[in-house]
Protein backbone atom coordinates (compact mmCIF):
# COMPACT_ATOMS: atom_id res chain seq x y z
CA UNK A 1 0.00 0.00 0.00
CA UNK A 2 1.16 3.71 -1.04
CA UNK A 3 2.10 5.82 1.70
CA UNK A 4 -0.84 8.51 1.97
CA UNK A 5 1.18 11.51 2.98
CA UNK A 6 0.56 14.89 3.50
CA UNK A 7 3.39 17.26 3.76
CA UNK A 8 3.34 21.24 4.48
CA UNK A 9 6.59 22.97 4.02
CA UNK A 10 8.07 25.44 6.61
CA UNK A 11 7.03 28.85 6.85
CA UNK A 12 9.32 30.85 3.78
CA UNK A 13 9.70 28.14 1.52
CA UNK A 14 8.51 28.52 -2.02
CA UNK A 15 4.90 27.98 -2.74
CA UNK A 16 3.33 27.39 -6.02
CA UNK A 17 0.04 28.51 -4.12
CA UNK A 18 -0.22 31.67 -2.59
CA UNK A 19 -1.81 32.81 0.34
CA UNK A 20 -5.05 34.64 0.47
CA UNK A 21 -4.46 38.12 3.02
CA UNK A 22 -6.47 37.75 5.69
CA UNK A 23 -6.77 33.51 6.04
CA UNK A 24 -4.92 31.11 7.47
CA UNK A 25 -2.69 28.34 5.76
CA UNK A 26 -6.40 25.90 5.94
CA UNK A 27 -8.23 28.74 4.13
CA UNK A 28 -9.87 29.60 7.67
CA UNK A 29 -10.76 33.53 7.97
CA UNK A 30 -9.04 34.95 9.95
CA UNK A 31 -11.52 36.54 12.27
CA UNK A 32 -11.45 40.52 13.23
CA UNK A 33 -12.33 40.04 16.97
CA UNK A 34 -8.63 38.25 17.12
CA UNK A 35 -7.97 42.02 17.64
CA UNK A 36 -9.86 42.44 20.75
CA UNK A 37 -8.11 43.76 23.87
CA UNK A 38 -8.31 40.58 25.88
CA UNK A 39 -4.58 39.04 25.95
CA UNK A 40 -5.81 35.99 28.27
CA UNK A 41 -3.18 33.37 28.45
CA UNK A 42 -6.60 30.74 29.24
CA UNK A 43 -9.54 32.30 27.29
CA UNK A 44 -9.75 33.12 23.62
CA UNK A 45 -9.58 36.42 22.61
CA UNK A 46 -13.21 36.34 21.22
CA UNK A 47 -14.72 34.79 24.47
CA UNK A 48 -17.30 36.85 26.67
CA UNK A 49 -15.70 37.41 29.80
CA UNK A 50 -18.18 37.36 32.46
CA UNK A 51 -17.98 36.84 36.47
CA UNK A 52 -17.15 32.61 36.10
CA UNK A 53 -14.76 33.25 33.15
CA UNK A 54 -15.41 31.98 29.59
CA UNK A 55 -18.72 32.68 27.92
CA UNK A 56 -19.31 32.42 24.22
CA UNK A 57 -16.90 32.13 21.49
CA UNK A 58 -17.19 31.73 17.75
CA UNK A 59 -17.81 28.27 16.68
CA UNK A 60 -15.48 27.13 14.11
CA UNK A 61 -13.88 30.06 13.55
CA UNK A 62 -10.11 31.08 14.54
CA UNK A 63 -8.73 28.71 17.13
CA UNK A 64 -8.31 31.90 19.09
CA UNK A 65 -11.99 32.41 19.65
CA UNK A 66 -13.25 28.66 20.48
CA UNK A 67 -15.18 28.85 23.80
CA UNK A 68 -13.94 28.60 27.05
CA UNK A 69 -15.69 28.42 30.44
CA UNK A 70 -16.22 26.93 33.29
CA UNK A 71 -19.97 26.61 33.17
CA UNK A 72 -21.07 23.79 31.70
CA UNK A 73 -24.35 25.21 30.30
CA UNK A 74 -22.36 27.54 28.39
CA UNK A 75 -21.69 24.39 26.65
CA UNK A 76 -24.54 23.62 23.71
CA UNK A 77 -25.30 19.64 24.02
CA UNK A 78 -23.17 17.64 21.65
CA UNK A 79 -24.75 15.94 18.70
CA UNK A 80 -21.23 15.01 16.47
CA UNK A 81 -21.63 18.05 14.25
CA UNK A 82 -19.18 20.11 16.23
CA UNK A 83 -15.26 20.06 14.46
CA UNK A 84 -14.37 18.84 18.29
CA UNK A 85 -16.23 15.82 18.28
CA UNK A 86 -17.15 14.81 14.70
CA UNK A 87 -14.60 11.96 14.91
CA UNK A 88 -15.92 10.82 18.33
CA UNK A 89 -18.37 7.65 18.68
CA UNK A 90 -20.85 9.82 21.57
CA UNK A 91 -22.59 6.78 22.65
CA UNK A 92 -19.28 5.63 23.48
CA UNK A 93 -18.55 8.57 25.99
CA UNK A 94 -20.86 6.68 28.47
CA UNK A 95 -22.73 9.63 29.75
CA UNK A 96 -19.29 11.90 30.53
CA UNK A 97 -21.28 14.46 28.08
CA UNK A 98 -24.24 13.92 29.42
CA UNK A 99 -24.69 13.10 32.93
CA UNK A 100 -23.98 13.96 36.45
CA UNK A 101 -20.66 12.78 37.40
CA UNK A 102 -21.54 11.10 40.76
CA UNK A 103 -19.68 8.52 40.28
CA UNK A 104 -16.48 7.19 41.88
CA UNK A 105 -13.44 9.20 40.57
CA UNK A 106 -10.34 6.40 40.40
CA UNK A 107 -7.96 6.26 43.42
CA UNK A 108 -5.05 8.63 43.68
CA UNK A 109 -1.56 7.10 45.29
CA UNK A 110 1.37 9.78 45.06
CA UNK A 111 5.00 8.05 45.10
CA UNK A 112 7.65 11.57 45.77
CA UNK A 113 10.05 12.28 47.87
CA UNK A 114 10.07 14.76 50.71
CA UNK A 115 10.39 17.71 49.10
CA UNK A 116 7.59 17.99 46.99
CA UNK A 117 4.39 18.45 48.47
CA UNK A 118 1.04 16.31 48.05
CA UNK A 119 -2.10 18.04 49.16
CA UNK A 120 -5.80 16.92 48.96
CA UNK A 121 -7.99 19.67 48.60
CA UNK A 122 -11.51 21.10 48.45
CA UNK A 123 -12.75 23.00 44.81
CA UNK A 124 -12.48 26.74 46.88
CA UNK A 125 -8.66 26.30 46.53
CA UNK A 126 -7.16 29.10 45.10
CA UNK A 127 -4.91 26.83 42.85
CA UNK A 128 -7.92 25.16 40.91
CA UNK A 129 -8.21 27.04 37.67
CA UNK A 130 -5.08 29.29 37.57
CA UNK A 131 -4.01 26.99 34.71
CA UNK A 132 -7.06 26.00 32.92
CA UNK A 133 -10.81 26.44 31.70
CA UNK A 134 -12.64 24.17 30.63
CA UNK A 135 -12.64 23.91 26.19
CA UNK A 136 -15.15 21.77 25.77
CA UNK A 137 -18.38 20.04 27.35
CA UNK A 138 -17.35 16.90 28.69
CA UNK A 139 -14.33 18.81 30.55
CA UNK A 140 -17.24 21.53 31.83
CA UNK A 141 -19.20 19.05 32.66
CA UNK A 142 -16.08 17.55 35.14
CA UNK A 143 -15.11 20.97 36.43
CA UNK A 144 -18.57 21.15 37.90
CA UNK A 145 -18.48 17.54 39.26
CA UNK A 146 -15.37 17.48 40.98
CA UNK A 147 -15.51 17.04 44.80
CA UNK A 148 -11.79 17.35 45.44
CA UNK A 149 -8.37 17.90 43.98
CA UNK A 150 -5.09 16.34 44.01
CA UNK A 151 -2.67 18.77 44.02
CA UNK A 152 1.25 18.63 43.55
CA UNK A 153 4.04 21.07 44.34
CA UNK A 154 7.33 20.54 43.16
CA UNK A 155 8.99 24.02 45.36
CA UNK A 156 11.51 26.43 43.84
CA UNK A 157 14.73 25.81 42.87
CA UNK A 158 13.99 22.49 44.01
CA UNK A 159 15.66 19.41 41.71
CA UNK A 160 13.91 16.21 42.44
CA UNK A 161 15.34 12.80 42.40
CA UNK A 162 13.92 9.89 40.16
CA UNK A 163 10.07 10.87 39.57
CA UNK A 164 6.98 12.00 41.10
CA UNK A 165 4.45 9.05 40.27
CA UNK A 166 0.50 9.56 40.54
CA UNK A 167 -0.98 5.70 40.50
CA UNK A 168 -4.83 6.69 39.18
CA UNK A 169 -6.60 3.19 39.85
CA UNK A 170 -10.28 3.05 38.36
CA UNK A 171 -13.14 2.01 40.82
CA UNK A 172 -15.82 1.32 38.42
CA UNK A 173 -17.58 1.99 35.56
CA UNK A 174 -19.98 4.91 37.11
CA UNK A 175 -19.64 8.25 35.15
CA UNK A 176 -16.84 10.38 37.35
CA UNK A 177 -14.69 13.28 37.80
CA UNK A 178 -11.62 13.94 38.79
CA UNK A 179 -9.18 16.86 38.53
CA UNK A 180 -5.30 17.20 39.19
CA UNK A 181 -2.91 20.07 40.09
CA UNK A 182 1.14 19.86 39.63
CA UNK A 183 2.62 23.17 40.26
CA UNK A 184 6.33 23.47 39.10
CA UNK A 185 7.46 26.49 40.74
CA UNK A 186 10.17 28.74 39.83
CA UNK A 187 14.24 26.93 38.67
CA UNK A 188 12.84 23.58 40.18
CA UNK A 189 13.17 20.27 37.61
CA UNK A 190 11.07 17.68 38.07
CA UNK A 191 9.59 14.15 36.48
CA UNK A 192 5.86 13.70 37.45
CA UNK A 193 3.85 10.21 36.17
CA UNK A 194 0.49 10.08 35.62
CA UNK A 195 -0.22 6.38 35.57
CA UNK A 196 -4.04 5.24 34.47
CA UNK A 197 -4.80 1.66 35.70
CA UNK A 198 -7.86 -0.42 35.42
CA UNK A 199 -11.75 0.06 34.57
CA UNK A 200 -13.01 3.70 34.80
CA UNK A 201 -15.23 5.88 32.90
CA UNK A 202 -14.04 8.78 34.19
CA UNK A 203 -13.71 12.62 32.81
CA UNK A 204 -10.29 14.39 33.96
CA UNK A 205 -8.97 17.95 34.12
CA UNK A 206 -5.01 17.94 34.91
CA UNK A 207 -3.98 21.55 35.66
CA UNK A 208 0.17 22.10 34.59
CA UNK A 209 1.26 25.14 35.53
CA UNK A 210 5.52 25.86 34.99
CA UNK A 211 7.05 28.66 36.54
CA UNK A 212 10.05 31.25 35.39
CA UNK A 213 12.90 29.33 34.70
CA UNK A 214 11.32 25.58 35.58
CA UNK A 215 11.73 22.22 33.57
CA UNK A 216 8.95 20.02 34.28
CA UNK A 217 8.00 16.44 32.18
CA UNK A 218 4.87 14.95 32.58
CA UNK A 219 4.05 11.56 31.70
CA UNK A 220 0.85 10.69 31.04
CA UNK A 221 0.33 6.93 30.45
CA UNK A 222 -3.09 5.58 29.94
CA UNK A 223 -2.68 1.47 30.47
CA UNK A 224 -6.65 1.11 31.55
CA UNK A 225 -8.84 -2.41 31.39
CA UNK A 226 -10.36 -2.80 28.09
CA UNK A 227 -13.84 -1.17 29.10
CA UNK A 228 -12.24 2.02 30.43
CA UNK A 229 -13.83 5.23 28.72
CA UNK A 230 -11.56 8.49 29.77
CA UNK A 231 -11.28 11.91 28.72
CA UNK A 232 -8.68 13.58 29.67
CA UNK A 233 -7.80 17.42 29.40
CA UNK A 234 -4.82 18.39 30.36
CA UNK A 235 -3.43 22.22 30.27
CA UNK A 236 -0.15 24.04 30.94
CA UNK A 237 0.37 27.62 31.43
CA UNK A 238 4.42 28.52 30.73
CA UNK A 239 5.69 31.35 32.45
CA UNK A 240 9.43 33.16 31.37
CA UNK A 241 12.18 30.65 30.16
CA UNK A 242 10.24 27.66 31.11
CA UNK A 243 11.23 24.60 29.37
CA UNK A 244 7.99 21.35 29.50
CA UNK A 245 8.23 18.41 28.04
CA UNK A 246 4.84 16.41 27.81
CA UNK A 247 4.47 12.55 26.98
CA UNK A 248 1.17 10.70 26.11
CA UNK A 249 0.81 6.96 25.66
CA UNK A 250 -2.49 5.76 25.14
CA UNK A 251 -2.65 1.75 24.95
CA UNK A 252 -5.52 0.57 27.20
CA UNK A 253 -9.42 1.50 27.12
CA UNK A 254 -12.03 1.13 24.68
CA UNK A 255 -12.50 4.91 24.40
CA UNK A 256 -9.26 7.31 25.07
CA UNK A 257 -9.87 10.91 24.44
CA UNK A 258 -6.26 12.91 25.55
CA UNK A 259 -6.99 16.95 24.76
CA UNK A 260 -3.36 18.96 25.91
CA UNK A 261 -2.96 22.29 25.68
CA UNK A 262 0.45 24.53 26.10
CA UNK A 263 -0.14 28.28 26.65
CA UNK A 264 2.96 30.95 26.36
CA UNK A 265 2.84 33.51 28.86
CA UNK A 266 6.21 34.92 28.75
CA UNK A 267 9.30 34.90 26.05
CA UNK A 268 11.81 32.15 26.44
CA UNK A 269 9.50 29.11 26.67
CA UNK A 270 9.93 25.79 25.34
CA UNK A 271 7.28 23.12 25.14
CA UNK A 272 8.03 19.50 23.50
CA UNK A 273 4.83 17.86 23.22
CA UNK A 274 5.46 14.10 22.20
CA UNK A 275 2.57 10.82 21.91
CA UNK A 276 2.42 7.16 21.04
CA UNK A 277 -0.66 5.33 20.88
CA UNK A 278 -1.82 1.71 19.65
CA UNK A 279 -4.71 0.67 18.35
CA UNK A 280 -5.74 -2.60 18.71
CA UNK A 281 -9.95 -3.91 17.06
CA UNK A 282 -12.36 -2.43 18.41
CA UNK A 283 -10.43 0.74 20.47
CA UNK A 284 -10.78 4.62 19.65
CA UNK A 285 -7.56 6.35 20.88
CA UNK A 286 -8.07 9.93 20.31
CA UNK A 287 -5.55 12.95 20.33
CA UNK A 288 -6.31 16.61 20.25
CA UNK A 289 -3.54 19.32 21.10
CA UNK A 290 -3.45 22.78 21.29
CA UNK A 291 -0.13 25.07 21.15
CA UNK A 292 -1.18 28.88 21.66
CA UNK A 293 2.30 31.13 20.89
CA UNK A 294 0.43 34.61 22.47
CA UNK A 295 3.82 36.04 23.18
CA UNK A 296 6.88 36.34 21.68
CA UNK A 297 10.14 34.28 20.70
CA UNK A 298 8.98 30.93 22.47
CA UNK A 299 9.23 27.68 20.87
CA UNK A 300 7.25 24.37 19.88
CA UNK A 301 7.78 20.99 18.98
CA UNK A 302 5.02 18.57 18.28
CA UNK A 303 5.52 14.66 17.63
CA UNK A 304 2.74 12.00 17.56
CA UNK A 305 3.19 8.36 16.28
CA UNK A 306 0.79 5.47 15.80
CA UNK A 307 0.16 2.19 15.18
CA UNK A 308 -3.36 0.15 14.41
CA UNK A 309 -4.28 -3.13 14.00
CA UNK A 310 -7.44 -5.27 13.49
CA UNK A 311 -10.99 -4.40 12.65
CA UNK A 312 -12.58 -0.94 13.69
CA UNK A 313 -9.52 0.09 15.61
CA UNK A 314 -9.32 3.98 15.44
CA UNK A 315 -7.03 6.81 15.81
CA UNK A 316 -7.52 10.55 15.93
CA UNK A 317 -5.02 13.24 15.71
CA UNK A 318 -5.50 16.74 16.04
CA UNK A 319 -3.11 19.37 15.84
CA UNK A 320 -3.51 23.02 15.73
CA UNK A 321 -0.81 25.61 16.37
CA UNK A 322 -1.86 29.33 16.76
CA UNK A 323 1.01 32.25 16.28
CA UNK A 324 -0.82 35.32 17.40
CA UNK A 325 0.31 38.32 15.83
CA UNK A 326 1.94 39.11 19.01
CA UNK A 327 4.34 36.15 19.02
CA UNK A 328 7.49 37.38 17.02
CA UNK A 329 10.16 35.25 16.50
CA UNK A 330 8.49 32.34 17.34
CA UNK A 331 9.51 28.67 15.87
CA UNK A 332 7.07 25.61 15.70
CA UNK A 333 6.64 22.44 14.00
CA UNK A 334 4.16 19.53 14.48
CA UNK A 335 4.30 16.47 13.07
CA UNK A 336 1.88 12.71 13.04
CA UNK A 337 3.19 9.39 12.07
CA UNK A 338 0.63 6.51 11.69
CA UNK A 339 1.24 3.08 10.78
CA UNK A 340 -1.46 1.06 9.63
CA UNK A 341 -0.97 -2.70 10.10
CA UNK A 342 -4.20 -4.71 8.85
CA UNK A 343 -7.05 -3.83 6.99
CA UNK A 344 -10.64 -2.58 8.99
CA UNK A 345 -8.71 -0.06 10.48
CA UNK A 346 -8.23 3.91 10.28
CA UNK A 347 -6.19 6.71 10.91
CA UNK A 348 -7.37 10.46 10.90
CA UNK A 349 -5.28 12.81 11.00
CA UNK A 350 -5.31 17.02 10.89
CA UNK A 351 -2.63 19.20 11.74
CA UNK A 352 -3.40 22.87 11.45
CA UNK A 353 -1.32 25.43 11.10
CA UNK A 354 -2.87 29.27 11.90
CA UNK A 355 -0.15 32.39 11.73
CA UNK A 356 -1.19 36.23 12.36
CA UNK A 357 2.08 37.62 12.05
CA UNK A 358 5.12 36.54 9.30
CA UNK A 359 7.65 38.25 12.10
CA UNK A 360 8.69 34.38 12.91
CA UNK A 361 11.75 31.97 13.04
CA UNK A 362 9.65 29.44 11.13
CA UNK A 363 6.95 27.21 11.44
CA UNK A 364 5.45 24.11 9.71
CA UNK A 365 3.43 21.09 10.17
CA UNK A 366 3.74 17.30 8.29
CA UNK A 367 1.33 14.03 8.32
CA UNK A 368 1.80 10.85 7.08
CA UNK A 369 -0.55 7.40 7.17
CA UNK A 370 0.35 4.21 5.96
CA UNK A 371 1.26 0.71 5.66
CA UNK A 372 4.82 -0.84 5.88
CA UNK A 373 8.14 0.95 3.72
CA UNK A 374 8.36 -2.39 1.18
CA UNK A 375 11.80 -1.82 1.23
CA UNK A 376 12.63 -1.89 4.74
CA UNK A 377 11.16 -5.52 4.56
CA UNK A 378 13.02 -6.27 1.53
CA UNK A 379 16.05 -5.00 3.34
CA UNK A 380 15.82 -7.01 6.38
CA UNK A 381 14.36 -9.53 4.25
CA UNK A 382 17.41 -10.09 2.23
CA UNK A 383 19.56 -10.83 5.25
CA UNK A 384 17.77 -13.93 6.18
CA UNK A 385 14.74 -12.57 8.44
CA UNK A 386 11.60 -13.98 7.84
CA UNK A 387 9.21 -11.22 6.88
CA UNK A 388 7.10 -11.92 10.32
CA UNK A 389 10.09 -10.88 12.64
CA UNK A 390 10.67 -8.21 9.82
CA UNK A 391 7.63 -6.19 10.22
CA UNK A 392 7.70 -6.81 14.26
CA UNK A 393 10.99 -4.81 13.94
CA UNK A 394 9.99 -2.23 11.91
CA UNK A 395 7.15 -1.15 14.03
CA UNK A 396 9.87 -1.27 16.96
CA UNK A 397 11.87 1.40 15.37
CA UNK A 398 8.84 3.49 14.21
CA UNK A 399 7.88 3.58 17.85
CA UNK A 400 11.14 3.75 19.72
CA UNK A 401 11.53 7.34 18.90
CA UNK A 402 9.05 8.05 20.93
CA UNK A 403 9.71 5.35 23.73
CA UNK A 404 13.11 6.68 24.12
CA UNK A 405 12.03 10.14 24.98
CA UNK A 406 10.43 9.53 28.24
CA UNK A 407 14.21 8.92 29.18
CA UNK A 408 12.50 6.89 32.51
CA UNK A 409 14.47 3.57 32.48
CA UNK A 410 11.17 1.59 33.85
CA UNK A 411 9.04 2.95 32.37
CA UNK A 412 10.77 2.68 28.50
CA UNK A 413 11.13 -0.98 29.47
CA UNK A 414 7.11 -0.99 30.59
CA UNK A 415 6.30 0.12 27.55
CA UNK A 416 8.66 -1.71 25.09
CA UNK A 417 7.30 -4.81 26.57
CA UNK A 418 3.40 -3.35 26.14
CA UNK A 419 4.43 -2.73 22.35
CA UNK A 420 5.42 -6.58 22.39
CA UNK A 421 2.39 -7.90 23.46
CA UNK A 422 0.25 -5.85 20.93
CA UNK A 423 2.54 -6.98 18.04
CA UNK A 424 2.22 -10.86 19.65
CA UNK A 425 -2.17 -10.74 18.93
CA UNK A 426 -1.58 -10.57 15.56
CA UNK A 427 0.73 -11.94 12.75
CA UNK A 428 2.63 -9.09 12.64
Amino acid sequence: MTDITTEKARVGAPSSQPFINGFTEEGESLSPVNAAESKSPLAGDAVKRHSHGGGVGIPDSSRAGRLTSYKLADFKPLTGMEEDWRFTPLKRLRGLHTDVLNGAAPSVSVTAPDSVTVETVGRDDRRIGSAAIPEDRVSANAWENFSEATVITVPAEVQVDGEVTVLLTGQGTEASAQHVVIVAEELSRSVVVLDHQGTAVVSENVEIVVGDGAQLTVISLQEWNDDAVHASSQQVKLGRDARFKHIVVSLGGDLVRVTPSARFTAPGAEVELFGLYFADAGQHLEQRLFVDHAVANCKSNVLYKGALQGRNAHTVWVGDVLIRKEAEGTDTYEANRNLVLTDGARADSVPNLEIETGLIAGAGHASATGRFDDQHLFYLMARGIPEDVARRLVVRGFLNEIIQQIKVPAIEERLTAAVERELAATNH
